[in-house]
């Protein structure tokens, strides 16, 4: 049999597990399951239909409580469904007609508990409940130092455990984001938000995404570097080593291996960004920023409804009462094509090349659509016999902005690694090194930190150049084109930055 057969078999098993949610007595089956998560939650696995019966009369609304009787024939459609697994209990039965009966007990399989726990997810889950996990990117600086030092000292079970903490916290992180970002679109795209529900929220909606957008600038350059030291003790004996420690047991250690390798290297593409792509913390960060930018846009529509009291719902309404006050039809067809623009298409009236083929008398609900040219469709004039217009192109000005662009990045190159071989210090910097370094004070600034008193050591990349903001003694003043710029007891160094 083709894999291709085997895996539409396998999905069409999987997704017959579902089958309970549209029965017509889907509420006693969930009920049902939900005695058996309670039984599981007490470390009892086998149930029998009056052990069933006795837990929904004492966890149940009294309208969806059942007898032994009844719950007989849901578990035995549950277990045709392949949500149960059913054995037989011969110690179970007092009598022997009981015996004779067969007494059968049910538990969850494997995989009908997983769905569940989907349903049951579903029903639970408040969709309004959508947050950015900033508190994290500390935890996960601190989890990386550490996650080196085991791999220095060789400890695989702390290895193990730091790198599936990673693993869970950053996919925690990423799953919020998106959930967050997802509400907030339909926040901003929703037509039944009212100006007083948005308003009240507004001020925390805002801060709450530039702490955000803040805490992510600052931590992904240190995280980023975090990342390289661990890798600089030695990424495949770390690797090899919380493989070794793996508590899968049904996984051979070259496919643990496999996989921690794999998730590595996710949690690495997170903020390390690969060659001509950006990381996936930056990608989050503009996506913050849109985010930000969507929201101010809604506040600015919400405002200015608020002051000229005129809306998208007071408008449909006005325009609703328009056509309930035409007097005839033919004047609510006027006002309709009048409002929405919707006349007849000028192509209905064409008929096909072939009629007989497509004959006229076919209505045009069942004939397939005719062809017709750009020209009628756009302007509505029938097309003129002749060769096709010239496609008007200007690629001159496209060169000469492209060459624009090349320049201006060739220059500003050249500013970065003068600023690198030079230095900031004894000279007056041009209006390109001035722009540059002013760039690159502003990264560095960004993910300044003070810790304990103290600030420590940060950097800032652009253009191939680090430049390294660190605390000084004595103020530093740098000539530039633009000015002086006086730095209170800080140091400036630009390097070139090393390719691997």
């Amino acid at each position: 049999m083709r894999p291709s057969v085997v895996s539409a078999l396998m999905q069409e098993d999987r997704l017959k597990l579902f089958a309970f949610t549209t029965a017509e007595k889907r509420n006693e089956y969930l009920w049902v399951l939900r005695a058996f998560d309670t039984a599981r939650a007490n470390y009892v696995v086998l149930l029998h239909a009056a052990e069933i019966a006795d837990t929904l009369a004492r966890t149940a609304p009294a309208n969806d409580r059942l007898t032994a009787a009844e719950i007989g024939p849901l578990l035995e459609q549950l277990h045709s469904w392949e949500l149960l697994e059913r054995s037989y209990d011969g110690s179970r039965a007092a009598t022997l007609a009981e015996y004779r009966n067969r007494h059968f007990v049910y538990q969850f399989s494997q995989a009908g508990y997983k769905a569940f726990r989907a349903v049951e997810d579903v029903l639970g889950a408040r969709l309004d409940d959508a947050s950015l996990s900033r508190l994290v990117l500390p935890e996960l600086l601190a989890d990386m130092h550490e996650l080196a030092e085991a791999n220095r000292q060789r400890d695989g079970d702390r290895i193990y455990r730091k790198l599936s903490r990673l693993d869970s916290t950053l996919s925690e992180m990423a799953t919020r984001a998106a959930h967050f970002y997802l509400v907030l679109g339909d926040l901003v795209r929703t037509t039944e938000i009212t100006p007083e529900s948005f308003l009240v929220h507004k001020d925390a909606l805002l801060t709450h995404m530039r702490e955000f957008s803040s805490d992510l600038t600052r931590y992904a350059p240190k995280l980023a570097e975090a990342i390289a030291v661990v890798e600089s003790t030695g990424i495949s004996d770390l690797i090899e080593r919380a493989a070794i420690s793996d508590e899968r047991v049904f996984l051979d250690v070259a496919e643990r291996a496999a996989d921690w390798s794999a998730r590595w290297a996710g949690l690495s593409h997170w903020f390390v960004a690969a060659e001509a792509e950006l990381s996936e913390s930056e990608r989050l960060r503009e996506g913050t920023m849109s985010a930000i930018a969507a929201v101010l846009s809604l506040l600015r529509r919400v405002t200015e409804t608020r002051r000229g009291g005129v809306s998208r719902e007071s408008q449909l309404r006005h325009l609703a009462g328009w056509f309930s006050n035409t007097p005839t039809e033919d004047s609510a067809h006027a006002l309709f094509h009048a409002v929405f623009g919707l006349g007849k298409p000028r192509h209905l009236s064409m008929v096909h090349p072939d009629e007989d083929i497509i004959p006229t008398s076919r209505t045009w609900w069942e004939a397939p659509p005719v062809e017709i040219s750009r020209t009628l469709a756009e302007t509505g004039r029938t097309p003129s016999p002749g060769i096709p217009g010239r496609v008007q192109r200007n690629d001159g000005s496209i060169r000469r902005l492209r060459e624009k662009q090349l320049q201006a990045q060739r220059s500003r190159s050249a500013a970065a690694l003068s600023l690198a071989s030079t230095g900031v210090y004894a000279r007056t910097l041009n209006e390109e090194e001035t722009e540059v370094l002013l760039s690159l004070l502003n990264a560095a600034l960004t993910a300044r930190v003070r810790v304990s008193g103290h600030t420590t050591a940060t950097t800032g990349s652009d253009s191939g150049v680090k430049l390294t903001l660190s605390d000084s003694a004595t103020s530093t003043v740098v000539q530039t084109a633009r000015g002086r710029l006086h730095l209170d007891r800080l140091q400036l160094e630009v390097a070139e930055v090393v390719r691997r």
